[in-house]
């Protein structure tokens, strides 16, 4: 499938989406779906990643884009923290929980990386352009 993202983010944006899949994997196979709270809550989180990232690049400006980047990177926080409670409630096992929970840093950081680099541009957007 094609997809509409420029490169630079659409690296972010697979790696939100590839980790939002585990989630749903989990949702799916362990006792994480009879939890219907907490399994909500962290596959919308883990969603609201990828889609903040896809939502800010569609606002066609560098300022939005950059606050829906942060969105991003805070929901990426808020799944790790849900994902203590998946391993304290004994939904994951712990080679899962330091995967889960080393992608969602690594996401952070690269999220947090490309927020730097677009502080340091003038580009402003193309909906600003004459």
């Amino acid at each position: 499938m094609k997809l509409w993202l420029p490169l630079k983010i659409l690296k972010i944006w697979n790696a939100a989406r590839d980790l939002a899949k585990e989630i749903i994997i989990i949702s799916k196979t362990t006792d994480l779906k009879l939890d219907f709270k907490l399994r909500d809550q962290i596959k919308g989180a883990s969603g609201s990643v990828m889609d903040n990232i896809a939502e800010g690049f569609e606002r066609d400006g560098n300022l939005e884009f950059r606050q829906f980047l942060s969105i991003a990177k805070g929901s990426a926080g808020e799944v790790r923290s849900q994902l203590y409670r998946l391993y304290d409630s004994e939904y994951i096992k712990e080679e899962k929980f330091i995967e889960l929970k080393s992608g969602y840093e690594s996401l952070s950081r690269k999220i947090a990386s490309f927020i730097s680099y677009l502080n340091k541009k003038d580009f402003q957007g193309v909906k600003f352009k004459t």
